[in-house]
């Protein structure tokens, strides 16, 4: 890798060390709002470079055409998070930019790995009691300001991190399930290498991903991605059943992320 990129990448690390051990006996309980100026334009500088140079290696890897305006975002965008959900909310941001720069360029098993674990750390809170509605689907910024949502929000903020690496979205699908144990309806992202071939299974109720005939706790329904809506089998080609855009919820939710939301 480059020299320059790696002095970068060093940067990064030593100021992402600043705002984990801000101490919390400080008068203001957040870095001050310099260091997340530096961050968002030296994180957005590295993966900018490494795609427009090739520096960042691919053997194996997950990417094709990686799109790294996708998890940028501005301090006014920040600042607003800051002040609806308290300080924390903008390292929870900061540390998911800091790690979709830093899987930019690893093998495709290793980028799915980290997504589903980062993402598994966060609080499950039902839509009624997080959002006062009965069904919301929230974007990635919002569960991670928050500090909090349903299945559906993990599985959404999966794929559109997975999506962003540069992971086609023709390989990934957001299923939903019944989940026996619970009896209730769930949702997971499901990852399928070819068409026809036995997906594995991202899950927010457990770390591990498993192919799909290891869960044998999760019954398939129904799955839709970017470019369709599917009836879910475990294997062989799902019969189409509609666009995405036919799901209103989805369609709301793709507005906002695309408002920065």
């Amino acid at each position: 890798m480059n020299k320059s990129i790696i002095e970068i990448s060093n940067r990064i690390n030593a100021l992402m060390l600043m705002v984990t051990c801000w101490p919390s006996s400080a008068k203001t309980e957040q870095p001050p709002i310099f260091i997340k100026r530096i961050l968002i334009k030296l994180g957005s500088l590295v993966v900018l470079s490494c795609v427009w140079f090739g520096m960042c290696g691919a053997n194996a890897t997950a990417q094709q055409v990686p799109d790294p305006s996708g998890w940028a975002i501005d301090t006014g965008t920040l600042d607003h998070f800051e002040r609806e959900y308290g300080g924390s909310a903008a390292q929870r941001i900061l540390s998911w930019q800091y790690l979709l720069d830093h899987l930019h360029g690893k093998p495709e098993a290793v980028v799915l790995d980290e997504v589903n674990r980062f993402f598994n750390q966060v609080r499950f809170l039902g839509d009624i009691e997080h959002w006062n509605q009965t069904d919301y689907w929230a974007t990635p910024l919002e569960l991670l300001a928050s500090n909090g949502g349903d299945c559906e929000d993990f599985a959404i903020a999966k794929y559109f991190s997975l999506k962003w690496l540069g992971v086609p979205v023709d390989k990934m699908r957001l299923t939903y399930v019944k989940a026996v144990e619970l009896n209730q309806a769930h949702m997971v992202l499901t990852f399928h290498q070819s068409i026809g071939q036995e997906p594995i299974v991202l899950d927010n109720l457990i770390d591990e991903i498993l192919p799909a005939s290891e869960r044998s706790d999760l019954v398939p329904v129904y799955s839709f991605n970017g470019d369709g809506l599917w009836k879910a089998k475990l294997l062989g080609d799902d019969p189409r059943l509609g666009d995405a855009d036919d799901i209103v919820l989805w369609k709301e939710l793709r507005m906002r992320i695309e408002q920065k939301r």
